[in-house]
């Protein structure tokens, strides 16, 4: 088989049949492109039958000298297996190239978290403007359910249930869940929809929060708004809006809620990655320690 057949064969597979979202489809065709751009110009290969172990080992070494890191490597590593492994049972290709290749090792990186007198800085935002009322109760409900910047953007009005303090959010692959409201975000969002109508103007939109010719907020202006607030408030500007989340989940397991429960709270489909906030908490006991143990640390 032809290699550019192949590849689209195993995108429509992907989207149709395993149900994979716009932006992986999007992400394997990228990876996938530059894969077989390699094979047919640096190895001369143009059907898939001819890939052999080595020429995926002579890529990922071409990746590597291209400067890109273990994580983006071993990312289009997993994408390479997919695609061999449907051709070997989708497609009856016979052997799997990529069968025995074992991938990078990534480091872990601890997400970045902001300290309760941080979150407290943050959220202290005087309500003068419009906006002002829009960027506090974002932050407040960001902060406040552990919401990711998509899933914050792409509420509705209907989303927010205020009798039964709920908010219904629409995360990755579709996965619909249902997470509660604290108080304080549940007051500053019925602020902030007294404020709306000025936001919104003559356009119709049932998107939450809006922007300043009422359509619905970005990503980029979410986060150039962030940005804005941290330099005002003297705090760390490498700040994402994702340390709010990781914030969120670190303060839960510090004050002792079940690992499931945030898990649950998060929507992650695996507690594998909700584990990683177990690690902080650690990080945390550790240089507690190491501060405020009178052995701790050897005298000069």
């Amino acid at each position: 088989m032809k290699l550019d057949i192949a590849k689209d064969n195993f995108l429509e597979y992907c989207k149709f049949e395993k149900g994979l979202s716009y932006n992986t489809i999007k992400s394997y065709n990228y990876e996938m492109k530059d894969y077989l751009l390699f094979l047919i110009e640096k190895r001369k290969i143009e059907n898939v039958n001819s890939i052999t172990r080595n020429d995926i080992l002579e890529y990922l070494k071409y990746c590597y000298d291209r400067n890109e890191d273990s994580k983006t490597v071993a990312h289009k590593l997993t994408i390479i297996k997919n695609f061999h492994n449907y051709l070997e049972k989708e497609e009856n290709e016979k052997g799997n190239p990529s069968e025995f290749i074992d991938r990078p090792k990534t480091a872990k990186t601890l997400p970045h978290t902001l300290s309760i007198e941080e979150i407290n800085k943050l959220l202290d935002i005087k309500l003068i403007s419009p906006f002002d009322y829009r960027n506090k109760a974002m932050l407040e409900l960001m902060y406040g359910s552990g919401l990711r910047v998509s899933e914050l953007i792409s509420l509705t009005v209907y989303d927010i249930d205020f009798k039964n303090a709920i908010i219904r959010i629409k995360g990755k692959g579709s996965k619909e869940r249902i997470v509660p409201i604290n108080d304080i975000a549940i007051f500053y969002l019925k602020e902030y929809l007294n404020k709306r109508n000025l936001l919104i103007k003559k356009r119709q939109s049932n998107y939450l929060f809006l922007n300043s010719r009422g359509n619905v907020i970005s990503r980029q202006g979410f986060f150039k708004n962030l940005k804005e607030i941290l330099q005002e408030k003297g705090l760390d500007k490498n700040i994402s809006p994702h340390s709010l989340r990781h914030s969120f989940a670190t303060h839960l397991l510090n004050g002792g809620a079940d690992l499931r429960s945030i898990q649950m709270l998060l929507g992650h489909s695996d507690i594998a990655t909700t584990k990683i906030y177990t690690h902080i908490s650690n990080e945390k006991v550790k240089k507690d320690y190491l501060e405020n143990h009178p052995r701790a640390k050897k005298e000069n």
